[in-house]
């Protein structure tokens, strides 16, 4: 990847009438803004958007994708740029569309706890709001304090609190989608009930930003959480990890399943200034959230499974919070794991099958990477809970980009194979993007993608938004 783009700035009039439609201090074509606007947190794809447009307002992204249908001119939607499969790449002079300023939220509505947010409200910003009004956002992950709600709704994001709470698609009251036609969609009105045709709202989460900008979304709250404990267990192998997992689901309800890597605490240690949970060395580590009952009979109760689990033999140390600090120092162990690694440059998988099959999944694809790469160092993380692991092979600092990533492409193939065989998603949480359409296939048969096709045809009939994402 260049550090810098090359210029390949729209024509003239093009961005003079942008400025007509936003001010001329929105439409940003500097070599900085060209480069922060058009990526994400992948490095496999130089950024070369053609201009960055930061609309204030729903009336001038509609006035902005009006212009760019009538000019064929292709728009990237740019929402936090958190994304780890391309999704906000953009690489072949498109328009950046930034929808950082669509970040108010209003119309909060107590009786159906739900509250109006524009794209760009950050997560954070939308956990903070629901805090403050003794209720609860519960989708949570390490890029919360920069990832936007329309971006989130985009990816159908997910996180450390789905085994509990579900994905942001469970969130979504309703939607506002711009279309590639410029036209307003307000979508299911945040009604409960709305047995009224399809529902194409779910179809807009997920979606990449292929079928149009989601400009605001309502979302609804929740009953806010007691106070949490966590646990963090060493554990020996995969099967204990799921044996752990069945214990305590059948006797406590859980928010977060959480599980990491030898390899993967060394290098959160190393570089994050953290500490080891207690001097036991194992494979694999479970981290476990619980909420407590203010009587201390949930901890008793925790604490008499975790017994149970190493006379079992499938736990062998653990440690549970005792504070609300100690119990945020262990989520880091897990939390801080993604940007620890982002150093290395890594080739990620976000591959997912049904949470039974996880062991069996995890050693067939085990056995091809270690096969393949014995001199790279893979590092294993993910929402064990809900079946979705993150295998994240590390660049040697002696490899290019370029080389690593046609090294590691030769095997994404057959793991995604192993992938099929399992009846399983190579994109659990991250999206398609540019990264992973090429192996749509693995998950997705013909007819689904044919489907999917006319689908966008029908949003987006001169195929302006986010073309190349998904699929081409």
């Amino acid at each position: 990847m260049t550090d810098q783009p090359e210029a390949r700035l729209l024509q003239p009039e093009i961005l003079a009438a942008l400025a007509a439609i936003v001010g001329a201090e929105r439409v940003l074509g500097d070599a900085a803004s060209l480069v922060g606007y058009g990526t994400d947190w992948t490095r496999f794809a130089s950024p070369q958007p053609g201009a960055v447009v930061l609309p204030g307002s729903i009336d001038e992204v509609q006035k902005i994708v009006q212009l760019a249908a009538e000019q064929s001119l292709a728009i990237v939607p740019s929402g936090g740029r958190t994304g780890l499969s391309g999704g906000a790449v953009a690489c072949q002079g498109e328009l950046v569309v930034a929808l950082d300023r669509l970040n108010q939220i209003d119309d909060f509505n107590p009786v159906d706890r739900t509250v109006r947010c524009g794209a760009g409200v950050v997560t954070a910003q939308l956990q903070a709001f629901a805090e403050e009004r003794a209720l609860y956002y519960p989708v949570d992950f390490a890029s919360s304090g920069s990832s936007q709600v329309g971006g989130n709704i985009a990816t159908n994001a997910g996180g450390i609190k789905v085994i509990r709470h579900g994905m942001t698609r469970d969130w979504v009251a309703g939607l506002k989608l711009v279309t590639g036609t410029g036209e307003l969609l307000d979508l299911n009105k945040a009604l409960v009930k709305n047995n009224t045709g399809y529902d194409l709202r779910h179809l807009v989460i997920g979606s990449e930003g292929t079928l149009g900008l989601i400009v605001e979304a309502t979302m609804r709250l929740g009953k806010p959480p007691g106070d949490m404990a966590v646990l963090v267990l060493a554990v020996p192998d995969m099967a204990s990890v799921m044996e752990v997992l069945a214990v305590y689901r059948s006797a406590l309800t859980l928010s977060a399943f959480e599980f990491f890597s030898e390899l993967a605490l060394q290098k959160v240690i190393a570089h994050r200034d953290l500490q080891r949970p207690f001097a036991t060395v194992a494979p694999y580590y479970a981290l476990l959230e619980l909420e407590q009952d203010g009587a201390g009979r949930m901890a008793e109760q925790a604490m008499e499974l975790f017994e149970r689990c190493v006379e079992e033999g499938w736990v062998l140390d653990g440690v549970i919070s005792q504070s609300v600090a100690q119990a945020q120092a262990l989520w880091r162990l897990r939390e801080d794991i993604s940007e620890t690694l982002a150093r290395w440059t890594p080739y990620k998988n976000d591959i997912a099958t049904v949470v039974s099959r996880v062991p069996a999944f995890l050693a067939d694809v085990e056995q091809v990477v270690n096969a393949s790469y014995p001199d790279f160092e893979i590092v294993w993380f993910g929402h064990i809970g809900d079946g979705n692991v993150h295998l994240n092979i590390l660049k040697p600092d002696t490899l290019s980009i370029a080389e690593f990533q046609q090294r590691c492409g030769e095997v994404s193939r057959w793991v995604f194979e192993i992938v099929e065989r399992h009846g399983g998603s190579v994109s659990a949480e991250h999206g398609v993007g540019l990264l992973k359409k090429d192996y749509l296939r693995y998950s997705r048969s013909q007819a689904e993608i044919d489907i999917m096709r006319q689908i966008k045809q029908a949003f987006d009939p001169r195929g302006i938004m986010n073309p190349g994402k998904v699929f081409d």
